[in-house]
């Protein structure tokens, strides 16, 4: 979101353990903490289910519970449940859990998530996407005799796997090929996970366009680095489904060793448990029984990886824990000094004036020979790559083109082998980034993902590319993850200009002006309290209006969309060179500007576009370098940050208005890291 997003995404959590017994109270324990982990990503309903029940003394039953609002809500739900023994002990188990953000269906416990089979819980499942042919697919399955309870696409899945195996039961078909069948008939985006009272013990997860990943915990060390993918015949329809045409088992650990499993939409969700994790690719379809995981897949296509790797995580728990900070976001904010220095850490050499980007420096001879370079992005990336356009037109001299993801395919822009294109996206995972980028990449351009999340799906599609390197960002609403984002790109221009000998003043300039960068973003967090003062003035208001021009543009689109992300207020981040294009008309007194105006290249038009705000009664809150009296006396109250070189004066103006944002959020009493609507990673167009 912030960073990439324009549709709600929810979070996944899974949970088997095999051999190592655990109590149901602890099984339990262990899948809502996994959700709430998830709770960042946005959500406004939860549930789970779990194996095993008292009720006729049957354990193959499968008992769900689910409501809407919180998972501290669906917590309470847990405790109230009656012919459940908590002490129960399980050697081997299954539980899935799900956090939704409501798309098909209003919030309600019917419509969350697991959605059923039939009222027997048959076959359980949790989605994540959104399924554009459910409709085709609900209608077929009503003439089957199949009764929808919700107004969910997701029930279709469940009941189609039902009917998958009603129609094979015969010919003993595995949970896995029910699955497989199943995902044959869906279009559009998923990440799934599954289980079955027909299929005790068993566990099976697929993805499609949204991330999904395994976790493994074993106490016997992993057989492999590496599993392979096995293969399946391409089914054809519902009659005589075929076998897997592989007669390799595969076993991540020894056989019936004690091992655990974590499904996860995010690493964060499982970070706790293991840190050796397997990321899904698309149609993946990766299958649990008897203790042993299989990735399987129903075809192969050309240049595809037969292997999934076992990462191993360098996330610490800690990391992604709020510490002494009330909130995530406020946290991210404070931690811009040291993710700062992390994204420059091992690239910038502040004494020889070097910065090597080993993620693209086997590609840099390509990429100089490039007729024009492509930047790609959605929300809070796409700011990033606006900050920085304007430099790198400077470094590279060449034509620079930054664009919104989802226009891009709109207008299926011309795009040709001898194009750069850069991918930028916090999460990886991005649905319209993706989708952009395989576009580009049929046409044969060179594909740069600029990204945060190793393993993600754009890191892996690349060509090449650079990991920002800004630490796990939990808030909702993007700031460290930005300001990296504005210092990778930075990098990149300097690699490029490095052998040109016009250029290395300025390389050279801009080089001391990164180094200095930590000490000034620290600085600019000292005037912590004067913004929350500023805060107090303006949280009533209706609108804001933050205008600004050239390097700074961007830092006003940047700065409009937190406080619209965060407040829920309407504000517009507008070229100050446009004022007197139409939004002049909305100036008077009862209106709040809010105006970037440093010592550059651009301050005496800026300071022209200030009076002609004034001379219509506005009263502006100004953003200006520190001791720049002049300017201070022409706004009604100002925030001073330190002078930088003008192309990273961005990233110190933009630090206020990540402030602003928050402090007037937390007066209005809202949900800081949490905003309504909107989530984190946007894995559905």
């Amino acid at each position: 979101m912030g960073t990439d997003f324009l549709i709600h995404n929810a979070g996944i959590f899974a949970y088997l353990n095999f051999l190592v017994p655990a109590k149901r109270k602890e099984i339990l324990e262990i899948l809502i903490n996994g959700l709430k982990r998830l709770e960042y990503r946005g959500y406004d309903s939860a549930g789970l289910a779990f194996e095993g029940s008292e009720i006729d003394q049957n354990d193959n039953l499968i008992k769900m519970v689910k409501c809407k609002g919180r998972v501290s809500m669906l917590e309470d739900e847990i405790k109230r449940l009656e012919n459940v023994n908590y002490e129960k002990e399980y050697k081997i188990h299954v539980g899935i859990a799900h956090t939704r953000w409501a798309t098909h269906g209003e919030p309600s416990s019917v419509n969350s998530h697991p959605q059923r089979s039939d009222l027997d819980n048959e076959f359980m499942v949790v989605h994540n996407g959104i399924i554009t042919n459910y409709k085709d697919i609900k209608s077929l399955l009503e003439k089957k005799g199949h009764k929808f309870e919700s107004e969910t696409d997701t029930e279709v899945i469940a009941k189609m796997i039902k009917h998958i195996y009603d129609s094979h039961k015969d010919n003993n078909i595995s949970f896995r090929e029910c699955v497989e069948l199943t995902i044959q008939q869906l279009e559009g985006a998923f990440a799934l996970c599954l289980m079955s009272r027909h299929f005790p013990g068993e566990c099976v997860a697929a993805r499609r366009g949204s991330p999904l990943l395994v976790g493994v915990k074993s106490k016997a060390k992993l057989l492999t680095d590496q599993i392979p993918v096995l293969y399946s015949k391409d089914h054809r329809g519902f009659i005589n489904p075929q076998r897997c045409d592989s007669t390799t088992e595969f076993h991540t650990v020894g056989e019936q060793s004690e091992v655990e499993y974590f499904f996860a939409s995010d690493a964060s969700a499982i970070i706790e448990h293991t840190n050796q994790v397997i990321f899904l690719e698309d149609d993946d379809v990766a299958a649990i029984n008897n203790g042993t995981l299989s990735i399987h897949r129903i075809k192969r296509t050309l240049d595809e990886s037969t292997v999934r790797d076992v990462i191993t995580l360098k996330l610490e728990l800690q990391e992604i824990m709020k510490g002494s900070y009330g909130t995530f976001m406020e946290k991210e904010i404070f931690e811009q000094p040291e993710s700062v220095i992390n994204t420059m850490r091992g690239r910038v050499n502040f004494e020889k004036n070097q910065v090597i980007l080993g993620g693209i420096k086997d590609y840099m001879s390509e990429i100089r020979r490039c007729r024009r370079l492509l930047f790609i992005a959605c929300g809070t990336s796409y700011h990033s790559a606006v900050a920085t356009r304007q430099l790198l037109e400077e470094l590279t001299e060449l034509p620079v083109m930054v664009e919104l993801a989802s226009d891009f395919l709109d207008r299926q822009t011309p795009v040709f082998r001898d194009d750069v294109c850069f991918f930028i996206s916090q999460s990886g995972e991005t649905a319209d980034t993706l989708m952009a980028l395989r576009y580009c990449k049929q046409r044969g351009a060179l594909i740069v993902g600029i990204t945060n999340t190793v393993g993600s799906t754009i890191s892996r599609d690349s060509h090449c590319g650079v990991h920002i390197n800004a630490g796990p960002e939990i808030g909702v609403a993007s700031t460290k993850a930005y300001t990296s984002q504005f210092i990778s790109l930075v990098m990149f221009g300097l690699v490029m200009c490095e052998d040109r000998i016009s250029m290395q003043e300025r390389r050279t300039e801009i080089i001391q002006g990164l180094k200095k960068l930590p000490e000034m973003i620290n600085d600019v967090l000292q005037m912590n309290e004067k913004v929350n003062d500023l805060a107090k003035e303006l949280y009533k208001q209706k609108s804001l209006l933050v205008m600004g021009r050239g390097y700074n543009f961007a830092t006003c689109l940047e700065g409009a969309l937190k406080i619209k992300e965060l407040t829920y207020m309407h504000s517009e981040g507008i070229l100050a060179g446009e004022l007197k294009h139409g939004p002049l008309a909305l100036v008077d007194k009862a209106m709040p500007v809010l105006m970037v105006i440093t010592r550059d290249k651009v301050y005496q038009k800026c300071v022209n576009a200030l009076q002609q705000v004034k001379s219509r009664h506005g009263e502006p809150i100004l953003i200006l370098n520190k001791d720049d009296v002049e300017t201070q006396a022409m706004g009604k109250s100002y925030i001073s940050v330190p002078h930088t070189i003008d192309c990273l004066q961005g990233i110190l103006c933009v630090i206020p208005m990540q402030l602003l944002s928050l402090h007037m959020a937390q007066l209005k009493n809202l949900d800081v890291d949490c905003p309504r609507n909107l989530a984190k990673s946007v894995t559905v167009e």
